[in-house]
């Protein structure tokens, strides 16, 4: 699978160095090496250096002393870029500047701009630090919890261990001549649309949450339900699976009946309709799985096209003897 095959986010070009985690020597000894580097985190923002078509990370030197331990989560080890050791830490100041000449960003709005092994530290950092923020305390007994791992898990009073939370969640892009199916979020503003999603249920597996959860959103049955790609949405702590479907047969696609808790509306929309948007509305955010689906459909239909193109060229063309194909 090539970068271009794989949804935003879940590049896999971080090399996790997951041996480093199990040793506090090793941690010491990686905070240490030359090229180390810290990513700074306010929230849920990001320091970004550049402009907003080609922004960096603003990724600050590993100096003075580390915290791998303690109640509250000091430095997390991510892993690797290019060899050199890359560790993240919480800000707890929400008023701190960022890094000398750079600026606070939500993660939304620049992560799809980042090349690909930095947007991914970001997705690392954000789940780590965000998953610490919620696991300071046992669930089991409520006392309070170590870290350990270099931040990749925490230890209980009685030595169990927890780890990192993530709830899978299936999105599906439902297809039924030519169109896809999109709805708006009650929650968001009008004409905001995207694909329908939902979390995954206990003793459910991910097919059966797809048809559930486009029944319950939109009172339409699906079929061939087919998986595609996953993509990790640590905001909070969410996997996304993404899936393609088709409208039952028999289905009525104007028979559609949004839940009116969730859904505001939905639309069935063409190709030219998502490649050109009419004003007022907005499509997902390109750092999505949910934007990735949807331009790998329409992507679909111009290979369709260009492919029907040349072979009704080849069709009416003349043959070496002057005579016409096709005829």
């Amino acid at each position: 699978m090539t970068a271009q095959d794989r949804p935003p986010l879940a590049s896999g070009t971080l090399d996790r160095d997951a041996a480093t985690r199990d040793s506090v020597d090793l941690l010491r000894a990686a905070w240490g090496e030359t090229g180390a580097t810290v990513l700074r985190m306010r929230g849920i923002e990001i320091p970004l250096h550049g402009t907003d078509e080609a922004p960096r990370l603003a990724l600050e030197p590993a100096t003075g002393e580390p915290r791998f331990a303690g109640r509250t989560v000091g430095h997390v080890y991510l892993g690797r870029r290019n060899g050199a050791p890359v560790f993240a830490c919480p800000e707890p100041d929400a008023t701190a500047n960022a890094p000398s000449g750079a600026r606070w960003a939500h993660p939304f709005s620049a992560t799809a701009a980042l090349e690909e092994t930095e947007r991914e530290i970001v997705a690392v950092a954000s789940a780590l630090l965000r998953w610490h923020d919620a696991a300071e305390f046992s669930p089991r007994d409520g006392a309070g919890t170590e870290v350990v791992l270099g931040g990749w898990g925490r230890r209980d009073a009685h030595g169990g261990e927890l780890f990192p939370r993530t709830d899978p969640a299936v999105i599906v892009l439902i297809e039924h001549e030519d169109r896809v199916l999109l709805g708006s979020n009650a929650l968001w503003e009008a004409g905001r649309f995207s694909l329908l999603a939902g979390f995954v249920e206990a003793g459910e597996s991910l097919e059966q949450t797809v048809a559930r959860e486009v029944f319950e959103e939109a009172g339409v049955r699906v079929a061939e339900i087919e998986y595609v790609a996953s993509q990790p949405w640590p905001f909070p702590r969410s996997l996304m699976l993404g899936f393609r479907a088709r409208l039952a047969p028999g289905s009525d696609p104007e028979a559609l009946a949004p839940d009116p808790a969730e859904i505001s509306e939905l639309r069935w929309f063409s190709r030219e309709q998502l490649r050109t948007p009419e004003p007022g509305i907005t499509l997902p955010q390109s750092v999505s799985i949910a934007r990735w689906l949807i331009d790998r459909w329409v992507a679909e239909g111009d290979v369709a096209g260009n492919v029907e193109g040349d072979a009704a060229a080849n069709e009416s063309a003349p043959e070496p003897d002057g005579s016409a194909r096709g005829r």
